[in-house]
């Protein structure tokens, strides 16, 4: 007679230097590769980190309290692999390095904003952007610069935005 092994004692355990995302098949959504590259929450928040210019490791370990050393080691790693992250050294003895953030970087530190955004609008955590003449909170559309004109979600081709 064959005895079925609990399904727990088949689990592997998941650390915290895993991505909980692993690669997607073929023709994967562009939010799934989006999130195959950075779809943890210590990246996400390195990548907020480094929004107002070069850290050095000790600051961003100061400015992330949570966040173990090497945790962050790996997932400075991973930003430079994926090309957010760039890291140029400063010191040659011991090795030292800033790490600032790419062009790539800084268009997914403008999506943030947004989740950011959208999360204070929710939230009793902070206040959402806001126009600095006049104070209006910001909304955020799509434009397209050839027409000079705001695009609502109906007037993409893209089935993907429609979804979310």
């Amino acid at each position: 007679m064959h005895t079925a092994q609990p399904l727990i004692a088949t689990m592997l355990p998941m650390s915290e230097a895993t991505t909980p995302y692993e690669a997607g098949p073929r023709g994967a959504s562009p939010l799934e590769a989006a999130l195959d590259r950075v779809g943890d929450r210590w990246s996400l928040l390195l990548v907020d980190a480094l929004l107002a210019g070069g850290r050095r490791f000790g600051e961003l370990r100061d400015e992330l309290p949570g966040l173990a050393p090497n945790i962050l080691t790996e997932r400075l790693r991973r930003l430079e692999r994926e090309g957010i992250v760039v890291a140029t050294p400063y010191s040659t003895r011991p090795p030292r390095m800033e790490y600032s953030l790419t062009g790539d970087g800084r268009d997914l530190a403008s999506a943030l904003r947004l989740l950011a955004d959208w999360g204070s609008r929710r939230g009793e955590l902070g206040e959402p952007l806001r126009h600095d003449r006049c104070g209006t909170p910001l909304e955020a559309r799509w434009y397209c610069p050839t027409c000079a004109s705001a695009v609502s979600d109906a007037e993409t081709d893209d089935q993907e935005s429609r979804l979310l």
